[in-house]
């Protein structure tokens, strides 16, 4: 599994409905498991971006598919990041 960090920032409608924000982070939650995502921990922060998610993806393609389904809702737009463990890095570092 990969794993990506999610930085969100919520829209206009996301805002005016934040009463309900995390009742939508267990639906994401439940979408991401129908999809075979694991949703390690959702963050709501201060600054820059208003939620920080981790997840637990089997490959691009399907993280991609969970946050264009989250963000066609209309409540949040996401920039992801594909993180690396040590590991992983020290095993593409060995390939230069």
């Amino acid at each position: 599994m990969a794993t990506y960090v999610i930085l969100g920032k919520y829209t206009l409608q996301g805002i005016r409905k934040i009463k309900g924000t995390t009742r939508r982070a267990e639906s994401f939650r439940n979408l991401a498991k129908r999809m075979g995502v694991k949703v390690k921990e959702i963050y709501w922060t201060m600054g820059q971006y208003d939620i920080v998610t981790i997840i637990d993806a089997p490959d691009d393609a399907t993280a991609s598919r969970l946050l264009l389904a989250a963000g066609s809702m209309g409540n949040v737009q996401t920039e992801t990041l594909r993180a690396y463990t040590a590991k992983e890095i020290g095993k593409i570092l060995k390939r230069l």
